[in-house]
């Protein structure tokens, strides 16, 4: 007999479901159930949650919140939901995304479909050599202040199921945990860290600046990623009036700008001389400002590029600190290799894209680390740091694809 739900939900949409939150892992929410947890009775859980969804009757848990540091300072709350509950907003996620990621803006990058940050900087680069002048803006705790009322009304434009409405309306409602194990109520925001967060996040954004961008500013072009974004303007007068707009905007849409990183940015280069206050900007960890750089037919001359931030770079240098290499005497340097590989190759591929030279410093603190763990681990070293990074430097010239700088040629600078 085959069972009788309201909601036509698939069994087989929660079991693909699981298997996309299993492929982002994740650590347990405030059950203290992992994914291997969930795992040990996977047919009888999934089966569960599909028997709610179906019946209208499934409630999400609270999400369990904790505070992360952020790049620019202080803290960030992410949320993070159940197992269950991730398995749960990805089935509403794989009915609602197909329908709206065919609307959204070209340069809207952020957690979209073939879309990444490399491709935003790109072409940031480019209309920065078109444009003289950008717009730098970050909007105020974007994810903890989306209004609710219009988040829904811009859902309900796109999705007509039923079920998808109410699970939403439900998501945005359901309560923190802290990690005193308060209750914490929430009456605007969708969890950063949560599986449909991003999607919404962008659903909001898409009316209240990109389609409001087309529409009062269509000679003005973006990039977007989430909440991360760039305008270009030919003169400062327009940047001046863009803005005051945009404050206003995001005024009506229940969003603020951030004060002190928001701020009109003059493209300077061998061409633009005039002088202005600011004249470099940051945008998806690289810094975008004036560098002294060969052109095609090697000549030096002022460009207006991005590099790797410094605020990157010493979040890279902080990273591989904190793993203290030199304590592990015990690990032979090819098994080190295959500890920080992943880790120095995830960063090499996204900052060495543009300007790749601008890595060496924090690379040579890499290297540093290593002549420190021979140090560490080889007798004949102690003491004796020239010998180690002699030592190092020849290996590698030996072995160059043992790391992934040394394949690319940052290796220590007498080897």
């Amino acid at each position: 007999m085959v069972e009788s739900k309201p909601y036509d939900i698939p069994k087989t949409a929660v079991m693909s479901a699981f298997k996309r939150v299993k492929a982002n892992r994740g650590s347990a929410g405030i059950d203290g159930q992992d994914l291997k947890g969930f795992e040990d009775d996977l047919k009888g859980n999934l089966y569960k949650i599909w028997n709610r969804m179906s019946s209208g009757s499934y409630f999400p848990p609270p999400v369990k919140l904790v505070e992360i540091p952020k790049k620019s300072g202080g803290r960030r709350g992410l949320g993070i939901p159940t197992v269950g509950d991730r398995v749960a907003k990805m089935v509403v996620k794989m009915y609602l995304e197909p329908k709206i990621e065919p609307i959204f803006h070209e340069d809207s990058y952020g957690y979209r479909p073939n879309k990444s940050a490399i491709d935003a900087i790109g072409q940031a680069r480019k209309r920065c050599w078109q444009y003289d002048y950008v717009i730098e803006f970050d909007i105020k705790g974007l994810f903890d202040n989306i209004d609710h009322t219009l988040l829904m009304k811009a859902v309900r434009k796109h999705a007509r199921e039923p079920w998808i409405l109410m699970y939403i309306e439900r998501w945005l409602k359901a309560p923190f945990v802290d990690s005193e194990g308060r209750m914490v109520e929430r009456k605007s925001g969708t969890p950063q860290g949560g599986v449909i967060s991003p999607v919404l996040a962008n659903l909001f954004l898409h009316y209240a600046f990109d389609m409001w961008m087309v529409r009062t500013n269509p000679h003005a072009p973006f990039e977007r990623y989430a909440d991360d974004a760039i305008i270009h303007c030919e003169t400062e007068m327009e940047a001046e009036e863009i803005l005051g707009q945009l404050k206003q905007r995001l005024g009506e849409c229940r969003l603020e700008l951030h004060p002190l990183k928001t701020k009109i940015v003059y493209c300077q280069d061998k061409d633009r001389k005039k002088e202005y206050p600011n004249t470099e900007f940051d945008f998806l960890g690289y810094t975008f400002r004036r560098i002294f750089i060969k052109d095609r037919l090697g000549r030096l001359k002022f460009n207006f590029l991005p590099s790797v931030s410094k605020k990157s770079a010493k979040a890279f240098r902080d990273k591989i600190k904190a793993i203290r290499i030199h304590n592990s005497t015990g690990s032979k340097i090819a098994m080190i290799a295959e500890r920080i590989n992943p880790i120095i190759r995830g960063w090499l591929n996204y900052f060495t894209k543009y300007n790749p030279s601008a890595v060496k410093y924090a690379l040579d603190c890499l290297n540093r680390r290593l002549v420190k763990w021979a140090m560490c681990k080889y007798k004949r070293f102690r003491g004796h740091r020239k010998k180690a990074e002699k030592w190092l430097a020849e290996l590698a010239k030996r072995e160059p694809n043992m790391f992934p700088h040394w394949t690319l040629g940052y290796r220590l600078s007498n080897g």
